[in-house]
């Protein structure tokens, strides 16, 4: 029996795994040269915007489960990218804060999305766009 609605070919979702896994695959070799697997780029990403937040602002901005993110932080923050430290109304409230190494990492990480869009020539700058209002949506879905 061969149910129509079950072919791999019919599923969005399978598409979106793919392009994930490929994806962040093409990452690798970049992100290797900055000493960070693709969720700690991720954190950092955030905090080169944000210069200083809290776990919770983290998570919210990132979308990392909780117990990935606090293994993510305790990683860089090993790694002395970033710091963190209790706030004083709230020893459990951690304020996540860039340490001048992490600082300086931005510099040498502002190359990589470009050296990103460059591994796909056959996408325009409009497909770009479109594709990220497609998943904006789906992710609004999702949540």
């Amino acid at each position: 029996m061969n149910i129509e609605q079950l072919k791999l070919d019919n599923q969005i979702c399978h598409r979106l795994y793919i392009a994930s896994n490929g994806i962040t695959r093409l990452y690798r070799p970049m992100l290797e040269k900055l000493d960070l697997t693709y969720p700690q780029y991720i954190v950092m990403m955030g905090l080169w915007e944000k210069k200083e937040a809290t776990v919770q602002q983290i998570h919210n901005c990132t979308k990392i489960d909780g117990g990935s993110l606090t293994q993510i932080l305790k990683k860089l923050s090993t790694k002395g990218y970033i710091t963190l430290t209790p706030t004083k109304e709230d020893k459990r409230v951690k304020v996540v804060s860039l340490s001048p190494e992490g600082e300086k990492l931005q510099t040498v990480a502002a190359s990589v999305p470009e050296q990103m869009v460059c591994k796909f020539k056959g996408l325009d700058p409009q497909d770009f766009e479109d594709l990220k209002k497609i998943l904006d949506k789906i992710n609004a879905e999702l949540e």
